[in-house]
């Protein structure tokens, strides 16, 4: 439909496009996960830093006290919008597990095969219970490449000033996040689709 002055005008109907479909990734506005940053539709990069966790309870009180005014001065120098995320990411502990067995069999000593078999019946308990491990990230939106890594580069020495690691998040680390916060934790593998059908 075209009105008075030639211009396309769309109806009501057409401007709002109601999403039926039943599977999240037509509701998204993602098109794809790419050199550690999540790509919007409307060309936003999202981005950010992943903190290693250190657990700062185990500091003299002065030292916990510094951590803390640190991150408090980081978070009021940050000029731009961010999310302080918490996600979980299962842990594999099959390896060390194999490990744990091979040293009960090697050992002699019956206290030492005595401690070993007790780590073995924890990590079996782990492994039934789907122990997984907190991570932590601090993520913002961002069009143009130069502001990003500079917004980087200031969160990764913010953070190295109050003792704490971080690094530029990576694809695995995105789909971990997006997989907690669209799929409840469950981690999505995608194979290809067959039909039977000729």
């Amino acid at each position: 439909m075209f009105g008075e002055d030639g211009v396309s005008m769309k109806t009501q109907q057409e401007k709002i496009q109601k999403i039926d479909s039943p599977y999240t990734e037509d509701w998204i506005p993602i098109k794809g996960i790419q050199n550690g940053c999540i790509i919007l539709n409307n060309k936003y990069k999202v981005t950010g830093v992943k903190i290693v966790p250190r657990n700062i309870f185990i500091l003299d009180f002065i030292s916990q006290d510094n951590v803390i005014i640190a991150l408090k001065n980081l978070y009021n120098s940050i000029n731009f919008e961010f999310w302080l995320i918490s996600a979980d990411r299962p842990v594999d502990i099959h390896t060390y597990l194999a490990n744990l067995e091979l040293l009960y069999n090697q050992i002699g000593n019956p206290d030492v095969k005595r401690l070993v078999m007790q780590d073995i019946t924890k990590a079996e308990y782990f492994m039934d219970n789907n122990v997984t491990d907190t991570e932590y990230y601090l993520l913002f939106r961002e069009k143009n490449n130069e502001e990003i890594n500079k917004k980087l580069r200031t969160l990764i020495t913010g953070l190295a000033n109050c003792g704490l690691d971080a690094s530029q998040t990576s694809n695995e680390d995105l789909r971990v996040i997006l997989d907690n916060f669209l799929n409840g934790g469950v981690r999505t593998n995608f194979k290809a689709v067959t039909s039977d059908v000729i």
